[in-house]
């Protein structure tokens, strides 16, 4: 091809691209990404999550891509050179809304929400965090505390007329359950006249705690309905997501130990209704304590509130509502856990249509976040505002996970007394 030319070219195991990482497990995860770029996709249709942010900004660096070739440098140290301290690789994750829908549409299966929670457990390492890492990744101990005093009709108030520190101004606080969804159940709601074989334990994630004991007291109703018999853990257990998404790792992991030794030997299946929480217990604890079996049998026993009736309850008729719904599938459940055990319980419930896809941006505490806001607005018009703004006479709005009902309780603008419900609310309702 090039008559005199004499060339002496690399050997073909010279000056690869994978070769300058580290050895090390962090690094073999980043290497995942080859460059397939379904990440930088704009089109909405269809199911895929990934990646909210870059679909909003439209900037490399906020594609799963971008943010995974940022680690990469980072890693090798050629480019990027300040290590896990490196600004520009924290500007590009901070956009990450964790929303994990990289695991599932990635084709090779990109966990940018892992490398974010690690990055900021290195990043953060002997250093004072941002002041929404304390509050909003301690979310469960200052619910707790706030329960435990009985102070959240104080607390409502106060929160009605002045800011949060560590918050966004333009966000308000959801408003704290005025009776815990346990203290419900230890007084009137563990009685249980009927005395059914299969057993289930229904974890009290913080949001249904806390926040949403509606949805557990309905998920109570439904399951008891199916012939179940509930049960609740002895004391309190968390699953570790706030410390997980603001990278607190060590805290995380010491979170889940005392969880593990709380529930003991699992038994049977434990049904979780806020599928973030679901997720976390099915992927991030397994991986957070590797070591310690009980962490994977817990993983194996966790099921969704769709999944628990349709194992264990299989011949329960639910009750026909007959009516269109609208509303989002969860982005942990699209990406982890799958959906179709809910679409057909709502086949079997006559709720007919479809749920958006994406994500609905306020994403845990990532449109808590301040300067957040924006972006989290933005990514809910994407999707899912649009198709609340579109919703047919007589619709239920239905959404699973706490992040999505407040995202469109603050957002969608739905007519008085149409709010967005958990399935389980849905169905307790038409019992």
């Amino acid at each position: 091809m090039n008559p005199g030319m004499l060339v002496r070219p690399a050997r073909l195991d010279e000056n690869l691209r994978f070769e300058v990482l580290p050895a090390t497990p962090f690094a073999g995860e980043v290497a995942r990404c080859v460059g397939v770029a379904k990440c930088r996709s704009a089109d909405a249709a269809g199911p895929q999550v990934m990646c909210p942010s870059y679909r909003v900004t439209g900037e490399e660096r906020h594609s799963t891509r971008g943010r995974a070739r940022l680690l990469h440098e980072m890693l090798a140290g050629e480019i990027v050179t300040d290590g896990w301290r490196s600004p520009e690789v924290a500007e590009a994750l901070d956009l990450c809304l964790a929303c994990k829908g990289c695991i599932g549409d990635c084709p090779v299966g990109v966990d940018m929400a892992s490398y974010k929670a690690e990055f900021l457990h290195r990043h953060w390492a002997g250093r004072i965090r941002p002041l929404s890492h304390y509050t909003l990744g301690g979310l469960p101990v200052w619910l707790r505390l706030i329960a435990a005093l009985r102070l959240a009709r104080p607390v409502n108030a106060a929160a009605r007329r002045l800011p949060v520190p560590g918050l966004a101004r333009e966000r308000p606080l959801p408003p704290l359950a005025v009776e815990p969804f346990t203290r419900w159940w230890r007084g009137s709601g563990r009685l249980d006249p009927a005395r059914p074989a299969r057993e289930v334990t229904l974890w009290p994630d913080t949001f249904t705690e806390h926040l949403s004991p509606q949805t557990g007291r309905a998920a109570v109703t439904v399951l008891r309905a199916a012939g179940l018999a509930v049960s609740l853990p002895p004391k309190g257990v968390c699953c570790g997501l706030t410390y997980v998404s603001t990278g607190r790792l060590d805290r995380a992991r010491s979170v889940l130990r005392r969880t593990l030794d709380v529930l003991g030997e699992v038994r049977g299946p434990v049904t979780v209704l806020e599928p973030s929480c679901a997720a976390a217990l099915r992927g991030d604890l397994p991986a957070l304590l590797p070591d310690d079996p009980r962490a994977e049998r817990l993983a194996r026993a966790v099921r969704t509130f769709a999944e628990t009736l349709e194992e264990y309850a299989p011949h329960w008729q639910p009750p026909r509502l007959d009516r269109p719904v609208v509303g989002q599938t969860h982005c942990h459940q699209h990406a982890v856990l799958g959906d179709a055990a809910d679409r057909r319980l709502r086949e079997r419930a006559g709720l007919g249509g479809e749920l958006s896809g994406g994500c609905c941006g306020l994403a845990g505490n990532f449109g808590f976040e301040p300067g957040h806001h924006e972006v989290s607005v933005a990514c809910a018009e994407e999707q899912l505002l649009p198709a609340l703004r579109a919703v047919p006479p007589g619709a239920a709005v239905l959404a699973d996970g706490f992040s999505c009902r407040t995202q469109i309780t603050q957002l969608a603008g739905l007519p008085h007394g149409n709010r967005a419900r958990h399935l389980a609310e849905l169905l307790a309702e038409a019992l």
